[in-house]
Order: structure tokens, then sequence, then C-alpha cells
């Protein structure tokens, strides 16, 4: 794809100027860069001509995508033949092992590519010269005019709605979005239900559409499903006939259509139902059908998949998410469906529970199996194979509407976001994906592509976000301190639709059992077709010959597999264009010898067991990202040349039983030999002559322990900061660019908060073990104007003062384990976006002033409020 194409010509560049790779110094690269050069011009010409170049009139031609995609294939096959040489001349100088005849030679022949491209180009001109008028295929992730779709409500044709027993259990949601609907608001306002298909959307729209007090309230009520395709006159036609009956309409002008559709609605209060709505352009356009100076009531119910729509509709209307049901629910509903209202058979319990278990609260997935019990006459053995099965049930439904609504959300995806969503198929069941790790992920495999100023991770991040707005992915955990996503996940249903559709395009590959060869012998037609492997299962390794694994570029392991960390070195040879390593699961007694010929690693997450840190892994100068886990208690110490990796910019180090340990330093850097552009550094010790501000200019986000140098004011992007310290410091400056400061062990007295009243950003504050110290701290005379976060945890603060104007946005306040001190300020409850004060290990003192501030604040009618009152320490803990 187009990012992964911007990322070679990247590693192009670097190699035709870069002077500090290397390679760079090796003869065969210097006698090739005159290629290099060549290849570099004829892709950035043909990049110029087919992607950034507008070409209205050519965009829908079938011949312009199919030049498009061959000049994909050329590129793509153009990288393999690059990288292959890149690989043969890094091994030819630091392979550990004998060649043989076997190995890759270091030969570089782009003279087919390059007649590929040539053919290309010399296509689009004749096709350009001569303004070639073909049919075209629409494009459905960016097209809008498409076939018509709209439908009223309960015609012929119309989106089949499940029938009344899925209306169980949605009462609440129901309540909420009519007292919404019927509220006393003259402006016309839109109401938005959101969710993944099969959620439940149209049902609970339908519920409150067939309402007896809604049917009474309005004038006018009309049903329109829109799907994914959309088409103005249809929707305008269908809206006439569901309010006049049956029109002959044929003969009347689109204009004359609107006119009568505003007629019929203007002086009435209106209730819109527009279902399954997908794009934001087809709001813009309905939007303008509809009167929106009748000033009575009218209300619009949209129902869509998509949050990025309904936030367009009325950012500030009601956007209703619906979420997944919980047991109870679904054991319900499963039991309405079934025993229709009769008491169920105790034998069908434990079964039950099982299969509203494997449904995930998805209530379409409830549907198709409660439809399958009820076919049956009752058996225990029914249900309990039904138990075992559920799944292949599921996808396997004779009427295909569980796979078949999964896949419109699938069909509807952009381009840049499918290589994103393909991706997670791969991660076994239930999986929780750490969002940091995954944009990181997802850099390095090429998905992203860089746009403006944003960095690459922004623009991933913004991806992930995108997949969840469009409810492919769950949110899992957030952040307490700032709301952020923490780790997400994937319904087991939508996961096995991205599995099919990953394997249908030969996207990724899953051992279980079989042999990891097993798996090439289907994905070597194309050699240079990227391949990526997930192993969940222990794989039995066998010998690959070199031309078998050429075209493997990821392996990422979930497990302790001890056959894969005893044979893995054999392989590396195999795998020499791999991306992406990710063996954290495994645990290594050292870097497996042989690792350091992985030159075009960009991802790599080991588990070492060793001391040491090998100076041959600086030597594969792709890396971006690089994750050492180590149950070293002294820590892993970091060589000199560690600079050499020009691309590394994340940089973290852990240890496998702490992993949320801040401060156990696990990376020891002694000396540097020049600048690096770092953007995270987490968890490193750093030595007297590693200067922050000369090595690390780029930084964003540090985790470290400091000595002597306490100068951060110079950064100009650092964000994240972290810092713990063995001495007491007198003084600590900090760029006005922080969000998010934690401090420990710092000594510093309380007058210094001045220091931290200064940073105009500052969002997340932390202070731990005595990071301040002192029997007082007046937040009077310390305002933090921009703080929404707050953490105090073993501080010996013993009175606190503060007033509502101290911390203005304050939403989260966190203390833990303070045990001089006596209360919490009742001005703090004040503060109105407060939201929850989280207090453990404290004086019981502390804890009544929370229940006080809780109270005072539901005397004034505040019932947001929320507290959390952990373990009390006992008197004799406190003195």
């Amino acid at each position: 794809m187009y990012a992964g194409l911007q990322m070679f010509m990247e590693k192009l560049k670097q190699l035709i100027n870069c002077t500090d790779n290397p390679l760079i110094n090796y003869p065969e690269i210097i006698h090739e860069k005159h290629q290099f050069h060549l290849l570099h011009q004829d892709l950035g010409s043909m990049i110029q001509t087919l992607y950034i170049e507008e070409h209205q009139d050519l965009q829908e031609h079938e011949k312009f995508n199919d030049l498009k995609k061959r000049f994909i294939y050329a590129a793509e096959e153009a990288q393999y033949i690059f990288d292959l040489f890149l690989s043969a001349v890094h091994i030819k100088y630091n392979g550990y092992f004998r060649t043989s005849e076997k190995d890759i030679k270091p030969s570089l022949n782009f003279v087919n590519v390059r007649s590929s491209l040539k053919s290309v180009e010399e296509e689009f001109q004749s096709m350009r010269n001569d303004n070639m008028k073909l049919d075209s295929s629409p494009r459905t992730d960016r097209t809008l005019n498409q076939t018509a779709a709209a439908v009223p409500w309960n015609s012929p044709g119309s989106k089949k709605i499940p029938d009344d027993m899925m209306i169980v259990g949605i009462d609440d949601d129901a309540k909420l979005i009519k007292d919404k609907l019927m509220e006393d608001r003259r402006k016309l306002d839109v109401v938005s239900v959101v969710g993944m298909g099969g959620i439940g959307k149209t049902t609970l729209a339908t519920k409150v559409f067939n309402d007896a007090y809604v049917k009474y309230h309005f004038h006018v009520r009309v049903w329109v499903t829109v799907s994914q395709t959309y088409d103005k006159r249809h929707v305008l036609t269908q809206i006439l006939e569901s309010i006049c009956g049956q029109l002959d309409l044929r003969v009347a002008t689109d204009s004359r259509l609107r006119e009568l559709v505003h007629k019929q609605l203007i002086g009435n209060r209106y209730l819109i139902v527009i279902d399954d709505i997908w794009h934001i352009e087809t709001w813009d356009d309905l939007k303008l059908f509809f009167p929106h100076d009748n000033n009575n009531g009218s209300r619009i119910l949209l129902t869509s998949r998509l949050v990025e729509v309904a936030r367009h509709a009325n950012s500030d209307g009601l956007i209703h998410q619906l979420g997944y049901w919980n047991k109870e629910k679904s054991w319900e509903m499963l039991c309405k469906k079934v025993f229709h209202g009769n008491e169920c058979p105790e034998w069908s319990i434990k079964p039950g529970m099982q299969i509203v278990e494997n449904c995930k609260g998805l209530p379409l997935a409830l549907v198709v199996i409660a439809g399958v019990l009820a076919k049956e006459s009752l058996s225990e053995k029914f249900w309990v194979e039904i138990a075992n099965r559920t799944g292949s049930y599921i996808v396997g439904d004779e009427n295909g509407s569980i796979m078949e609504s999964l896949a419109l959300s699938f069909n509807h995806l952009p381009l840049h976001l499918r290589e994103c969503f393909l991706y997670l198929g791969g991660y076994p069941e239930d999986y929780k994906f750490q969002v940091k790790r995954l944009v990181w992920l997802w850099v390095a495999e090429g998905f992203i592509q860089q746009a403006g100023n944003q960095s690459l991770e922004d623009i991933a991040e913004g991806c992930l976000m995108d997949l969840i707005d469009r409810n492919l992915l769950i949110v899992a955990d957030r952040r307490k301190s700032n709301g952020g996503v923490r780790t997400c996940k994937m319904h087991d249903l939508v996961r096995e639709l991205c599995m099919i559709k990953a394997k249908e395009e030969g996207f990724i590959i899953t051992t279980k059992t079989q042999t990891l060869s097993s798996h090439f012998v289907n994905v070597t037609t194309t050699s240079y077709n990227p391949v990526r492997m997930f192993v969940d299962k222990d794989p039995n390794m066998v010998c690959f010959s070199y031309s078998s694994a050429h075209n493997l570029r990821s392996m990422l392991c979930f497990n302790d597999f001890r056959s894969l960390i005893d044979d893995i070195a054999k392989y590396f040879r195999s795998f020499v264009l791999l991306r992406v390593l990710d063996l954290h699961k495994c645990r290594l007694k050292d870097f497996p010898k042989g690792m350091q010929l992985l030159v075009h690693l960009r991802y790599l997450a080991i588990w070492n067991s060793s001391d040491g840190f090998p100076s041959s892994i600086c030597k594969l100068w792709g890396l971006q990202t690089l994750i050492c886990i180590t149950d070293i208690m002294n820590g892993v110490v970091l060589p000199g040349n560690i600079s050499d990796l020009v691309n590394l910019r994340h940089l973290l180090c852990y240890h496998p039983f702490s992993w949320n340990s801040i401060w156990k330093m696990c990376f020891i850097l002694p000396s540097i030999e020049k600048p690096m552009n770092l953007q995270t550094l987490s968890r490193v010790e750093l030595g007297d002559g590693v200067d922050f501000q000369t090595f690390f200019p780029a930084i964003k986000e540090l985790r470290c322990k400091i000595y002597k140098k306490n100068d951060f004011k110079s950064f100009k992007y650092l964000e994240k900061l972290k810092l713990s310290t063995t001495y007491k410091l007198e003084h600590i400056t900090l760029p006005t660019t922080l969000k998010t400061l934690t401090l420990a062990n710092s000594r510093l007295p309380w007058s210094k908060m001045s220091i931290i009243q200064s940073l105009p950003n500052l969002l997340v504050l932390k202070l731990r073990d005595d990071a301040f110290v002192g029997s007082c701290w007046n937040t009077d005379e310390h305002k933090l104007p921009r703080l929404t976060f707050l953490r105090l945890e073993c501080l010996d603060i013993k009175l606190w003062k503060a007033d509502t104007t101290s911390f203005p946005f304050l939403k989260q306040l966190e203390i833990e384990s303070c045990k001089g001190l006596e209360e919490i300020p009742l001005e703090i409850g004040e503060i109105p976006t407060l939201e929850l004060i989280i207090i453990n290990k404290c004086r019981p003192s502390v804890a009544e002033s929370v229940r006080i501030i809780q109270q005072n604040q539901h005397d004034f009618g505040n019932y947001d409020l929320k507290i959390d009152i952990g373990h009390e320490l006992p008197a004799w803990k406190t003195c």
C-alpha cells in the first residue's frame, strides 16, 4: 500500500544521502548508489503522477485503478529485490556463519522493475492524452453516489427488523431516548443511537418509533433506512409516500419533491428516523429537506455505526452508545425466545449460560442461536452441543445475517484503515491491545501514511480511534489520569470476520499445531508478497530454505514457546526480511546469536535475562522501536554505540514482574557517542557524561533517574516526564510543553511548587515518595489552572489548604498512603468539574472528610461526584 511505499522511499533516500548509516561504507552499497538514485527518481515520478496530481476525469476509470495496482506491485517487487540485496551485504560483513552456495548473494537487478514502471507510465500518458472514457466501477470506500436504497417504514424490501423477542431488555435505553425526544425544547434537535452491527440500534429505534406516547406527541412520523447507499430522489419519494400513501411522482423534479416534503412537514411537530446512516455527506444533504424553523419540538433520530457521523449531525445533542448486554439480560432474552415465557428446565441453565457467554452480549448473535434452539425439541444433549460449538453455529447461520451485517462495516472501511484492521485478526481471542504498542507496530509495518506535520504515531492513534468510533474495536481500559484509551479489544465475531478477510487476502497466517513450513507452501507464488505470522500455539520448527521464508515480514509470539526459544537463532538467516519480531513472552537466556542479521527490523521486543546488551544489535539501523524485558535486578547496560540506531524512536525497558513499577530502572546508559532521534525513553539511568539536551533533543516522553543534571527547560517537545532522584534536589527547571509530570524522591519544599505552577499546559500531576516535603501545603499560593488529575502518594503532608480556584478544572483526585494527612479540604468538593475522589491507606478522618464533601454536594443537588474509599489505616499505623 501507499504508506509502505512512503517508508521504502525514505529508506532509499537515507542510503543515498545519509552519512551515519552503518551500511553506507560497504563497497557493494557505494557501487550501487546510482541505481538507488534512479529507482528513487522513477518511483517518485510515478507517485507524483498517480497519487499527488489530481486527475478527476480519470479517478473512476478501471484502467486508472489497474495502473495503480500494477505500480504498487512493481514497487513491492523493487523493495523485495532491494531488501534482499541489503540483507546479503549485511550478512557478508556481519554474519557469524560460513557462507555457502545457498546463501543469498549481493546482487541487484532493477531492469525488469524499471521496465514495468516505464510501461505503467506510458500507458497512463496514453490514457490521459486520449482522455479515455471507459466505464468505471464505483469505489465503495470513498464514493457516495451509488444505487438508491432508502425505504419507508415497513415498505416492501425494507431493512428486516428482528421480531419482538429481541426487544426485551432495552426499556431503560428506550426511556432515555423517548425523554430526550419529547423534552421541552422548541428548537429542532438531533438524537443519535450508535453501536456495532447487530447491537440493536434499529430495534431500539423501532421500539421508540412505535411507542404510544411518541405517536401521540408527534403529528408526523417518518422512517427512512439509508444504509451504505444513498440516492436523494429515492429518499424524497419514500418520505412523501410514507406520509401520504402511494403517489405517482415519476415526473416530478427533484426540486418539486423537496418542495412537497417541506410542505408536508412545515408547521407539524415531526419525528424523522434516519436508520443506518454511514456518510457525513449523506447527512449534510438530508438535513436540507427538513424545516429547521418550526420551533415546535420536532426531532430527528439517527442510527449509525459511526460515532463520527452522529457527532457531525449534532455535536451538542445526545449520542447514545449501545453497549453489549450483560449475562442476566442475555439469559432473559434467550429464555423468552426459546421457552415463550414458560419456566426453563433445570438442565438447560448450565449449557444455556455457556451459550450466553459465547455470544459475548451481542443481541443479534443471541437471536440467531435462540432460533436454532427453538427449532429443535428440548434436549440437554443438543444444548450442550450448541454450547460447545456456539461460534460455528453463529458463523454458519443459514441466513448469513450476522457475518453479512458485520461485513458491511469492513466494506465501508477506507483503504488506509483496512490494513490496520486486518492486522488485528492474527491476535489471540480476547486479547487486550495496548494502544501505545499497537500504534508502534502499525508504524513499523508501514501501514501509516505521513500527512502534514503530524507524527506517524499521532496519525496511527487517530486510525485506532477511528476504528473505535466505527465500533470495530471496544475500549477495554482508560487511563485514569486523562481518560485516554489505554487498552482495547475486539468482539469475538468481529475478530472472526477480521480473520476471514485477512486470510482471504493472504494478509496474515496463524500457527496452531502445524509446522511453520507448511504455512509457506501457498504464499510463495509471489515471493515478494509480505506475510505476517502470529504464533499462538507452540509450533514445530523445521528448517527453511532461504527462499521459502523471504516473504515473512513479521513474527509475533504470544506464549513462552520452548521449541521456538531453543531453535529461533537457526532461522534468522531464513527470515532476513523480517520487519517485526515480538518475542517478549519468550524467556531467552541471552540475545540469540545471529539476530544482528535482521537488518530490516523496525520493531523488536525481547525478553533478555543477561545483564549485557550486545553492541552488534546496534547494527540494525532500521529499528524504530526496541523493547527489552529483563529480570536482571541491576539492570541491562546499554552499549555506547546505541546511537548507531539512527531511526530509533522508542527505547523502553521493563521488569517482567513489575510492569507497573515506574521507578525500577532497567537500562543503564553510561555513555553515548552522538545525539539520537528518540521520542520515548523509559526506565533508564544515565551516566554523568550523558547530557539530556545534547543527546535527546527530540524527546517527548522521558522516564528516568537523575543524579546531578536537573535542567529540562530547553526541551522543545517534552510532554510526559517521570523523574526519580537519589538525593534531595535543590532546584529543577521544567519545560512549558509538559502535560504530564510525575516526581518521586526529590524532597523539594512545598514552596518550590511555584516551579510546577508555572507550567501552562500541565494536565496530570503525580507526586510520590516525598517528592515534596513539609507538613503543610497551601494551594491558595500555588494554583494549577489546567490540571485535571492530581495524585498524592506517600507524602508526609499533614495539613492541606485549598480553595475552589486552586484547581478550577480538576476532574479526579487520588490520595494513597499519606498517613499523616488529617483531612481533605471541603473546598475541593466545590470544584464544579470534579467527578471522582479516590483515597486508600489514609486516616479515618480523611475518609470522613470525603464523605462530608459528597454529602454537601448531594445537598446542593450534585449527584455526579463519586467517591471510592479503600482501606482505612488503623490509629496505631498513623502515629
